[in-house]
C-alpha cells in the first residue's frame, strides 16, 4: 500500500517562528557564549599588505607576556597546517594553488593571517598579537582583473605562471540545446531588420554582513574533538577537518548552535576554524576564536565582483535571437570552498524566463591580491539576473519598444511548461503572465508611465523611472548526478530522521542547518500535518553532527525543496512501519488499515487508534507482530530529480534628482511564485529580507580598495548598509504554480528577493534619466555616480572626487559626495 501525505491544518498556516522567543530574549547560546572549563583564547596577526614577502616573524614579545600560552608563525606550523579545501574544481586544468590557513612566506591579501597567539583571556591574546613583530618586503599588488590578465602582470602565484585560474565555457550549439550564438549574432549584424546590442555591466564586490560575527570553540577531550562554530555547514566542517588533520571522523563532533545569519558568508570552511583546531590539538585544551567586526569585513570571504560583457541580437519585431555572455570573476588571492564554481551557476540563468534560441557563456576566473570571494545570497544567480534584466532594458531602448512589452514577446508562455531552455535545464512549471499582471495592477503601472511622461514634458528636475525585473532562478541545489557532472565534490541529497517517543511526542532530526530561515517552525508544521499530531508535540533537532549525523546543510534555497521533502518521506515511513502494528493491535489485516489525521482505522468499522497510541504500544512491546522490530522510527534521504524554479515580477519606482544625483526608491512591488507555501509569514519575511539586500547592492554597498590593496570600507562607517528608515514599505504578493518535482509542490524562496530586486532598482534609475542620454550607472548608484552619468551623457565635466562610501547625507541631502539613501 502506498502512503501519501496530504496537507492538513498546519500547511499554509502563518505561524510565528517558534525559535524567535529564545533568540530575541537572549535565552540562547551563540558560539561566543560557549566556554568549556579552561578555555584559552586565540588572536590572529594579519598582514597589513595586499602583497608582500614575509622576511621574519618575531613572536618573543608575545610569549614573554604573562598568561600567554603560545605564539606561532605560519612557518612554525607549515608542516601541520595542511591546506584550505576547494570543493568545486570547474575544469580539469583549473589552477588551484595551495592556500595554507596561515601565510608561510608570502602574504597575498590584506588581512591574511601570518601569526597566531593563544592566551588565557581574550584581552591578553589581543595585546600579545600586537606585540608580535612581522617584517615584510612589500610587493606590487594586482587588483584589477583585466590588468591581472595582461602580459607582464604581477603574478599572485608566480609558480603557476598566470593569474587566470580557469576558463569555463558553455555553448548551446555545441551542447545541442540550441543554435550557435556567434552565427546568429553575425547574421543579425548583416540583417537590416535586426540589431545587435553590446553592454558591459559591473557587479561590485560585496561583503556578507551577518549580525553574529564568526566564532569557533574547539574542545579536545581525550581522542574526541568537539567543535562549536557559527557556520552554515557543520557537516562540511566535520569532513574537511577530518581530512586535513587526520582526525578520525567518528572522533569529531561539530555543532552549529543558534547562528545569527549567514547569507553565504558562513558557507565556508575557514582558516580560523583550522587554526583553532590545530591550536587545541597542540595544546590539549579548549581554544576559542571570535572575530571583531573589522576582521569580518576584512578577511571573511566577499561576494560578487564580476565584469559582464553581454551581447544580444534581436529582430526589430522584438524577438531575441541570440545572447553571448563573456564574464570575468575575481576570485581574490585563492580559490575558496565554492569560489570557482559560484560564478558559473549564472551560466544556466542568463537566459532567465526567455525563449532564446542561441546562447554562449564563457567565464574566466582570475586571481588578484584581494580577499577571496565565494557564495553570497543568491550565488551566481543575482549576477545572471542582473545582466539579463539590464540587457533586456537596453535592447528594448535600442528598439524603441516599451520594456515590459519587449519582455512579454520573449517569455516562455505558461502553456509551454515543462520547457527545456537553451541552457539545457527543464523548467517544470511557471506562469510569468499571471505574476506580471498582478504586479502591474498593484504597482499601477500604466498610471506611473503617464506620470513619467508628464514629468519629462514639464522638465521636472526630479525624474521618475520605472524599473522592471521579470526573473526566474534555479534553487534546491541538487540533484547529486547533476552536481557530479559539474565537477562539484559533494552531493545534493538531504536526510531526515523521525523518532516517535513513548509519550506520543515527536523528534524530527534534520540535516539542514538553519541560521534564520525558520526551520524549527516549518519542519514542525510539515511533520505535524504528515503524522496528524499537534504542532506543539513536535521538536526539531539540527546542527549537531552527533545528533544529525547525516546532512548537507543549508544554502542555495534548498531547505524546503530537499530537506523538507526528506521530512515528509521519513513521516511516510513512520506511518508504513506503524500500520502493521496497528493492524495487529486491532486484529485486522494491514490492507484494511486506513490512516488520516493522525489516526489508524479499520475500513468499514469504528475501530481506531492514534499513531501516538501505536508509538506507546511499540515502546511497551507487550504485543506486536513477531516478524517486526519494536520501533516505528524512520530515516529518509531525498535526492531530487531536478532543481526548482521559482519566478516573479518585481517593479521599482525610482525618483532621481537630476541636479544632485540623489535617487530615491518611492515604491516597490513584487509578486513571486514560490510554489506551494508552507508558512506564508515566513515566506513574507524571507522576501522582505531578500529585497533589502538586493536593493542595498543597487544603492548602498561596495567593498573598495585603495591603490595598495588596503580595504578602505573596513567598518560599517565606510561600508554602507541601509537601515529600515532608508527603505520604503514593500508591497508583496504571490501567485502559485506548484513544483512538479517534489511531493509538496514547494520551490525555494530564500534568495528570490535578492536576485530580482537589484536589477529592478538599477533599471529604474537608468529609466529615469535615459532621455538625458544615460545608458548605465555603475552600482552602487550613489548620488555622485548618478550625477556623473548625467554630466557625461550631456558632455559636461564630471565630479572627480573619490566615490562616496562614508556616512552622512540623509534623505534631504543634495551633496553628490554623500552616500545613497532611500525613501521613507
Amino acid at each position: 500500500m502506498t502512503t501519501t501525505v496530504e496537507p492538513g491544518t498546519e500547511f499554509g498556516k502563518s505561524r510565528t517562528r517558534k525559535e524567535d522567543a529564545r533568540l530575541i530574549t537572549g535565552r540562547t547560546k551563540w558560539t561566543d557564549n560557549i566556554s568549556p572549563t579552561g578555555t584559552l583564547h586565540l588572536a590572529i596577526v594579519r598582514s597589513p599588505f595586499a602583497h608582500a614577502t614575509i622576511t621574519n616573524v618575531d613572536t618573543s614579545g608575545a610569549t614573554e607576556l604573562p598568561n600567554v600560552v603560545a605564539a606561532w608563525s605560519g612557518a612554525d606550523l607549515d608542516a601541520e597546517l595542511g591546506a584550505m579545501p576547494h570543493a568545486w574544481p570547474i575544469t580539469e586544468d583549473e589552477h588551484n594553488p595551495r592556500r595554507p590557513p596561515m601565510a608561510i612566506d608570502t602574504a597575498r591579501f590584506a588581512g591574511e593571517a601570518v601569526a597566531i597567539v593563544i592566551a588565557r583571556d581574550a584581552a591578553t591574546a589581543k595585546d600579545a598579537a600586537e606585540a608580535i613583530v612581522v617584517d615584510y618586503d612589500p610587493l606590487e599588488p594586482v587588483l584589477d582583473m583585466e590588468a591581472a590578465l595582461a602580459d607582464g602582470a604581477t603574478l599572485v602565484h608566480p609558480d603557476i605562471g598566470t593569474n587566470r585560474s580557469a576558463l569555463w565555457v558553455f555553448d548551446s550549439g555545441d551542447a545541442g540545446s540550441g543554435e550557435s550564438a556567434d552565427a546568429n549574432i553575425a547574421a543579425a549584424q548583416a540583417d537590416p531588420d535586426s540589431i545587435v546590442v553590446k553592454r558591459r555591466f559591473r557587479q561590485q564586490r560585496l561583503i556578507p554582513s551577518f549580525m553574529e560575527p564568526r566564532s569557533v570553540v574547539v574542545d579536545p577531550t581525550g581522542e574526541q574533538f568537539t567543535i562549536w562554530s557559527s557556520t552554515q555547514v557543520p557537516h562540511f566542517v566535520r569532513v574537511f577537518v577530518a581530512l586535513n588533520f587526520g582526525i578520525p571522523e567518528q572522533k569529531l563532533r561539530v555543532v552549529a548552535p543558534d547562528v545569527g545569519g549567514g547569507f553565504g558568508g558562513k558557507l565556508q570552511v575557514t582558516p580560523e576554524e583550522y587554526l583553532t583546531v590545530l591550536a587545541a590539538k597542540k595544546i590539549g585544551k579548549p581554544v576559542k576564536w571570535t572575530e571583531t567586526r573589522s576582521e569580518s569585513l576584512l578577511s571573511g570571504h566577499h561576494g560578487r565582483d564580476q565584469i559582464q560583457d553581454i551581447t544580444v541580437a534581436a529582430r526589430k519585431d522584438g524577438k531575441v535571437t541570440a545572447m553571448k555572455v563573456e564574464l570575468m570573476a575575481d576570485m581574490g588571492a585563492y580559490l575558496s570552498l565554492l569560489g570557482g564554481g559560484t560564478p558559473i551557476l549564472g551560466a544556466f540563468m542568463f537566459n532567465g524566463p526567455y525563449k532564446i534560441p542561441a546562447y554562449h557563456f564563457a567565464c574566466t576566473t582570475v586571481f588578484t591580491n584581494k580577499t577571496v570571494t565565494d557564495a553570497y545570497r543568491g550565488a551566481g544567480r543575482p549576477e545572471a539576473t542582473f545582466g539579463a534584466e539590464r540587457i533586456m532594458d537596453e535592447v528594448a531602448a535600442e528598439l524603441g519598444m516599451e520594456p515590459m512589452e519587449f519582455r512579454k514577446k520573449n517569455w516562455i508562455q505558461h502553456e509551454e511548461f515543462p520547457f527545456t531552455t537553451v541552457a539545457g535545464l527543464t523548467y517544470d512549471s511557471g506562469n510569468y503572465e499571471a505574476a506580471t499582471a498582478k504586479a502591474e495592477e498593484l504597482f499601477e503601472y500604466a498610471a506611473l508611465r503617464r506620470e513619467q511622461q508628464e514629468r519629462r514634458e514639464s522638465g521636472d528636475p526630479v525624474q521618475l523611472g520605472i524599473g522592471i525585473s521579470t526573473f526566474t532562478e534555479m534553487c534546491g541545489w541538487a540533484p547529486s548526478r547533476l552536481l557530479g557532472q559539474l565537477r562539484y565534490i559533494a552531493g545534493g541529497w538531504e536526510h531526515s530522521n523521525i523518532r516517535m517517543l513513548p509519550t506520543g511526542k515527536v523528534e524530527v532530526i534534520t540535516g539542514t542547518t538553519p541560521h534564520g530561515q525558520g526551520h524549527d517552525t516549518t519542519w514542525r508544521q510539515i511533520a505535524a500535518d504528515a503524522l496528524g499530531v499537534p504542532f506543539e508535540d513536535v521538536e526539531v533537532l539540527h546542527g549537531d553532527t552527533s545528533i544529525a549525523s547525516r546532512g548537507l546543510d543549508t544554502y542555495g534555497s534548498r531547505s524546503a525543496t530537499v530537506g523538507g521533502i526528506a521530512v515528509v518521506n521519513a513521516a511516510k515511513k513512520v506511518i508504513d512501519k506503524a500500520r502493521p502494528i496497528a493492524a495487529h493491535l486491532m486484529e485486522a489485516s494491514a490492507e484494511d488499515i486506513e490512516f488520516a489525521a493522525g489516526k489508524f482505522s479499520v475500513r468499514g468499522t469504528d475501530k481506531g487508534m492514534t499513531i501516538q497510541e501505536v508509538a506507546f504500544a511499540t515502546f511497551a512491546a507487550h504485543d506486536y507482530p513477531e516478524d517486526l522490530e519494536a520501533s516505528i522510527d524512520a530515516d529518509a534521504t531525498f535526492d531530487p530529480v531536478s532543481l526548482s524554479f521559482p519566478h516573479g515580477t518585481h517593479l521599482a519606482a525610482m525618483e532621481v534628482d537630476t541636479e544632485t544625483g540623489l535617487a530615491k526608491l518611492r515604491a516597490y512591488v513584487c509578486v513571486d511564485d514560490v510554489g506551494t507555501v508552507i508558512n506564508p509569514l515566513i515566506v513574507e519575511g524571507q522576501v522582505h529580507g531578500g529585497l533589502a539586500q538586493g536593493i542595498s547592492q543597487a544603492l548602498f554597498e561596495e567593498a573598495t580598495y585603495d591603490a595598495e590593496g588596503t580595504l578602505i570600507s573596513g567598518t560599517f562607517a565606510d561600508y554602507t548598509i541601509p537601515s529600515a528608515a532608508d527603505l520604503p514599505s514593500f508591497t508583496t504578493d504571490r501567485t502559485e504554480t506548484a513544483a512538479t518535482t517534489n511531493s509538496l509542490g514547494v520551490k525555494g524562496v530564500g534568495e528570490a528577493g535578492t536576485i530580482a530586486s537589484t536589477p529592478a532598482v538599477v533599471n529604474g534609475v537608468v529609466d529615469a534619466i535615459r532621455h538625458l542620454g544615460v545608458t548605465d550607472v555603475e552600482m552602487p548608484c550613489t548620488p555622485q555616480r548618478v550625477w556623473n552619468a548625467i554630466q557625461q551623457a550631456q558632455g559636461r565635466a564630471t565630479h572627480e572626487a573619490p566615490d562616496a562610501h562614508s556616512p552622512g547625507g540623509g534623505l534631504g541631502s543634495v551633496d553628490p559626495n554623500q552616500p545613497q539613501a532611500g525613501a521613507q
